[in-house]
């Protein structure tokens, strides 16, 4: 490995010398190795590769990551983004395809905030390079989305914080919905139960069947609505809460859903027998149940 990059240094040209490098690296690639993975990154990262070489390739190696088994790719991504660290400037798009294979990868074994914190590690203010609010946009929301798989709400709220000033402003309706719905699970995990009845409500509404490329089904508007009703139902009693359980029990759709005769006995401020408050109970998340 060591003559094979001294050859490569040497020669003058530079697309030979780029050719020479990349022939190394597919053999690197190939091989599966971790420690000739690593030589060849120390190497690009030396005073021996000029930038504008070094930058080509470890655009190429980013996205050549995926050719490597899970665990080598782990170990050799995580150490080319702490080896470039000190000049991460110098290779910004380099380190933003790393991180999203690496994301990739954590997501596929659904290590979700692992996911996470490798894309916040995305620097989404460059000065360095252009990039627009609708990716920002899209970063922040995948985020906090890869968060609350873990129902982390503290994390998953600094992202949609982030969104809140990119959403008005947004034209993309599938990243606007998926905002929509993780301000409104954020608040529930939040146990602000109803401020999320009110965001669950809204979703529950939308008349569109079709955004961009997501299709809306009616079991998701069914299981917003479901989401309205319990949180409101959670929700300390109030005027508010008055006025939120009249608007659920007179919509029509609410009288399919399983909740259904819970929420008209709340309504008509009927007494719950408790198999009906155990039958509650029993489909309520690990966060809610503390408020029966």
């Amino acid at each position: 490995m060591e003559s094979a990059l001294a050859s490569a240094s040497a020669i003058t040209d530079q697309r030979q010398k780029i050719e020479q490098y990349k022939h190394i690296l597919s053999s690197v690639i190939s091989s599966n190795d971790i420690v000739q993975a690593k030589k060849f990154i120390d190497h690009m990262l030396s005073d021996d590769v000029p930038l504008v070489v070094s930058r080509q390739l470890l655009q190429t190696f980013a996205q050549e990551l995926g050719r490597l088994e899970p665990e080598t790719q782990k170990e050799i991504a995580n150490y080319t983004l702490a080896q470039i660290q000190p000049r991460v400037v110098s290779f910004e798009e380099q380190v933003l395809i790393i991180r999203e294979k690496l994301a990739d990868l954590y997501e596929s074994e659904q290590q979700w905030s692992k996911a996470a914190q490798m894309l916040s590690g995305i620097d989404l203010d460059s000065g360095m390079r252009v990039i627009d609010d609708t990716f920002r946009l899209s970063k922040c929301v995948q985020i906090a989305r890869l968060y609350l798989e873990d129902d982390d709400a503290v994390n998953a709220e600094a992202f949609i914080n982030k969104a809140s000033f990119l959403v008005s402003s947004s034209q993309q309706e599938v990243l606007n919905l998926q905002y929509k719905v993780c301000y409104a699970r954020i608040l529930d995990l939040k146990r602000k139960f109803l401020e999320a009845a009110l965001r669950y409500y809204d979703i529950s509404q939308i008349q569109k069947r079709q955004i961009g490329d997501e299709t809306i089904d009616e079991e998701a508007l069914e299981q917003a609505l479901s989401a309205a009703v319990t949180c409101t139902i959670l929700a300390a009693a109030g005027p508010q809460r008055s006025r939120v359980l009249a608007t659920l029990y007179k919509d029509e759709r609410c009288s399919k859903l399983k909740i259904y005769p819970i929420l008209q006995k709340v309504y008509l401020e009927r007494i719950l027998r408790k198999p009906e408050i155990d039958a509650f109970a029993e489909e309520l998340k690990p966060h809610q149940v503390i408020n029966i």
